[in-house]
């Protein structure tokens, strides 16, 4: 275990100028002695050539390579299985650090909160210009519990995360963090944004692809809710999930004539596994998150005793 317990995770794939520069900017953090783990997700080009073409000054990483081209999060689960630390930062090889001061305190925040689980970060540009954290109003100045984080960078606690069976592979793509999020609040957890502390995030367009990401965000919104939700609430929420994917089809004008075809195909094909696992929230646990989606809270941070366990601990859970 390094002295400052942070382990840093970097997901990558054939984005080789991207993870250059997100890991220079982990000189930021140096001084914290951090363990250094990057994913590898079967990049045409190995990150550790990546790595090693790009000069990049000598520092500790650990590269894990997978072959399969199984995604980011599958990869992130590893990195945080693999991480030999307490307190996780999970990047995309797109981020980068701007400051080492953003670090320290989520790191603070996370230790004197202990049942804070997640830490969320607000999005800039290289330059440090603030742009828009999704379900986060740009007018926050204060830190504050919010629903979800924005997967670009966040702080995890690393039992917590593994205890919650961390994120769902069955996803493979987009929307984990929002289902992680949600089983967090269940477990009695919340994610803490911290707007002052910024992280640099500059959408690569490499391996980006608008057809995809509305197939998986609606098929995921749908196994989300399979998972998640009382059978009451099922028998309209699935036809929603569906419907709005021709809303944002027709908004963004991607052009997928049969992707409702392949999100139905999808959702049938993963029914029988997720109805095995699945493990509905609370009435109140689903409250909270409506609650937390119109108005971010600071009440519950002033209400935590820094640095002191509630009696409650999450039940581990394999997914």
């Amino acid at each position: 275990m390094t002295s400052h317990g942070l382990t840093v995770g970097i997901t990558t794939r054939d984005r080789p100028e991207s993870l250059s520069r997100c890991v220079r900017s982990l000189a930021h953090i140096a001084h914290l002695d951090p363990e250094v783990i990057i994913f590898d997700d079967a990049s045409r080009v190995p990150a550790t050539e990546q790595l090693a073409l790009a000069c990049i000054p000598e520092i500790a990483i650990r590269v894990i390579r997978n072959d399969e081209g199984e995604g980011y999060i599958v990869g992130r689960n590893q990195i945080v299985r693999e991480a030999r630390n307490p307190v996780v930062l999970l990047l995309d090889d797109d981020a980068s650090l701007l400051d080492g001061d953003s670090v320290v305190g989520a790191i603070g925040m996370l230790n004197s909160q202990k049942r804070a689980g997640a830490i969320a970060f607000a999005q800039t540009t290289r330059t440090g210009q603030r742009w828009g954290d999704p379900g986060v109003s740009a007018a926050l100045t204060e830190p504050c519990v919010v629903r979800s984080f924005c997967g670009f960078a966040h702080l995890v606690r690393r039992d917590i995360f593994l205890a919650l069976g961390g994120y769902r592979e069955r996803f493979e793509f987009y929307g984990e963090e929002k289902d992680f999020c949600l089983r967090l609040i269940d477990a009695g957890y919340r994610t803490v944004y911290l707007p002052e502390s910024c992280i640099a995030h500059e959408p690569d367009p490499l391996g980006r692809d608008h057809q995809r990401y509305l197939r998986y965000v609606t098929r995921n919104d749908a196994l989300q809710a399979l998972y998640n939700e009382p059978v009451h609430r099922l028998i309209w929420m699935l036809p929603a999930r569906l419907l709005l994917y021709f809303r944002m089809r027709r908004a963004w004008r991607i052009d997928d004539p049969f992707g409702w075809a392949w999100v139905l195909s999808e959702v049938t094909s993963n029914l029988r596994p997720v109805l095995r696992d699945r493990r509905p929230v609370s009435a109140s646990t689903r409250r909270l998150w409506r609650e937390l989606g119109r108005t971010p809270s600071r009440t519950w941070l002033a209400a935590q005793p820094p640095g002191r366990h509630d009696e409650r601990e999450p039940v581990a859970m394999e997914l």
